[in-house]
């Protein structure tokens, strides 16, 4: 690697004999510190380092003694300063820079340890907005992108994890190779582009702009993965930063490293058993390859597992159980029955615990908490060459005005399931047909080409399951059917009728939309238009 216009060669390995400390993350900073001095390192420092480390007893120079300029604005400004950026920015090997540092008193500076201001932290506090511009670092961010420029000659360290590192290169003489100089420029930049993003992301939101010229989006690796969807395929996670009770903030509290496609299906349960408030009675949703089998409510958290599990217990098999609240060991006992990859709750008892343990390799995870189905916040997806960006579908039913559209209106109770389909329907792949009855699902076509064959495919699974359970007809009789999207012709009705519901929940908006009431009317089928379409793809 050549460095600059001039093709300057970058050495190989370079010996940290001056080194600047500037954290807000005080992690390992002392005994990172002592390490660089115990090896000789003359350390520059500021402001609440600088006092840490002097309280420490190591020894260590101001900024302001290098700069000859004191902190002023409160420490906004104290680091901007050529004998600073000279000493980061400074081509070594260069005769005119070394001219230049000679002539103006810039000393090199050959490792930067830079944390910035915690801006996700006092974002994710809710702090108010003179607080969190006063928590935008300015100097941080620029002695890091010059550090990584420059890192033919400079180590930057941003992350403590990286302290161990160093520490093991200064055993080994206190030099350090290019390469790793050059990762750990690299992860500089991604810091402070994920940084930057939080903050741009944030006046976006503040100011109300929802499509801003450029869209950024950051994460912090949590995981590496053993693969993607399938074994060929490299994947990892990354956070956010988003607060959201779910997946990412949750706590592991037995089992496997969660996989790929094990966080992708507890996200779509737990998003999905997040409609029914713990208010209004326990509930479950047990999800496979991202679609619901099945999702009840109960008088207990037991009764609605069960009921949940009734609908497919079939495909229910390794598949993700979600409950809505405190997982007992009475519901604890019905789940460890039956082969299961995840369960995630908002929390668990102890004895619980106890009853899952059994099952090394089942993963339960605990939240504390819901995440809230009406709060804003943006979904995005990959496209060659670009994202779609979205804001999530936090539409509710109860916040619909119903318009009924037949001749005959729901019965109260036909309401009632009426309104649980649609909630279920929300989440399922398009084109999607739910039936219900009594707060349980009763089928579920998911995913279909044809809306037609999503009605027959959630029959047939409902009959199936009677068939399973003993029953001599199935939960479709008397149910209530939500279609997430408009229902296009008759046909669609005709099969949902055929599968023996007496009740029809669908946004509306089709041309043909009269041909479909129509054969509501004919049939005596009650039909409810929502206005608001759930495609989920």
């Amino acid at each position: 690697m050549a460095v600059h216009s001039k093709r300057i060669p970058a050495p190989d390995l370079v010996k940290i004999e001056t080194a600047l400390l500037s954290v807000s993350d005080k992690t390992g900073i002392v005994d990172f510190a002592a390490a660089l001095a115990g090896h000789g390192v003359r350390i520059l420092s500021t402001g609440g380092t600088y006092k840490a480390l002097r309280d420490a007893g190591i020894a260590v120079t101001d900024v302001s003694e290098v700069t000859e300029f004191p902190e002023i604005m409160d420490g906004r400004v104290k680091t901007l300063h050529p004998r600073v950026h000279g000493g980061l920015l400074a081509i070594r090997d260069d005769a005119e820079h070394r001219a230049a540092m000679k002539a103006h008193g810039i000393s090199s500076i050959d490792l930067a340890v830079i944390n910035l201001y915690p801006f996700e932290e006092v974002r994710a506090r809710g702090e108010d907005y003179a607080e969190s511009v006063e928590n935008i670092d300015i100097g941080g961010p620029a002695m890091i992108r010059a550090s990584a420029k420059n890192h033919a000659y400079v180590t930057v360290l941003t992350d403590p994890s990286d302290y161990q590192a160093v520490i093991d290169l200064l055993g080994k003489g206190a030099t350090v190779p290019y390469a790793f100089r050059q990762r750990m420029a690299q992860k500089a930049y991604a810091r402070t582009a994920a940084y930057d993003t939080a903050i741009s992301n944030w006046l976006a939101e503040d100011l109300a702009i929802d499509t801003p010229a450029y869209r950024t989006i950051g994460g912090v690796l949590r995981e590496e993965m053993r693969y993607g969807e399938n074994p060929h395929q490299k994947a990892a996670f990354y956070v956010t930063g988003d607060t959201r009770p779910g997946v990412s903030n949750a706590t592991l509290l037995q089992g496997k490293q969660l996989s790929y496609n094990n966080i992708n299906d507890t996200d779509a349960a737990f998003e999905l058993v997040a409609e029914f408030t713990p208010e209004k009675g326990p509930a479950c949703a047990i999800i496979k390859h991202a679609n619901p089998c099945g999702v009840a409510t109960g008088g207990t958290l037991r009764d609605a597992y069960l009921k949940a599990l009734a609908c497919d217990s079939t495909s229910a098999f390794g598949g993700i159980v979600a409950l809505n609240s405190l997982l007992d060991a009475e519901t604890a006992t019905e789940i460890v029955k039956l082969f299961t990859e995840v369960i995630i709750a908002p929390d668990v008892t102890e004895d619980a615990k106890a009853i899952i343990a059994k099952k090394a390799n089942l993963r339960l995870l605990v939240t504390g908490g819901l995440p809230d189905p009406r709060a804003a916040g943006l979904t995005a997806k990959t496209v060659s060459g670009g994202l779609l960006v979205q804001t999530r579908d936090n539409g509710m039913i109860e916040d619909i005005d119903l318009k009924v559209v037949t001749k005959r209106a729901p019965t109260a109770q036909e309401l009632e399931d009426l309104k649980f389909a649609y909630k279920v329907a929300k989440h399922v792949k398009s084109n999607a047909i739910v039936y219900a009855k009594d707060g349980q699902t009763a089928g579920i076509g998911a995913g279909q080409m044809s809306r037609v064959d999503s009605a027959r495919i959630a029959g047939i699974k409902a009959e199936e399951a009677a068939k399973t359970a003993g029953w001599a007809v199935p939960l479709t009789k008397g149910s209530a059917a939500a279609s997430e999207a408009f229902l296009p012709f008759a046909d669609g009705l005709l099969s949902i009728v055929g599968a023996g519901a007496t009740a029809v929940i669908q946004p509306g908006g089709s041309m043909r939309d009269q041909d479909v009431i129509d054969a509501a009317n004919e049939h005596n089928v009650a039909m409810v238009f929502t206005g608001m379409r759930h495609f989920r793809h």
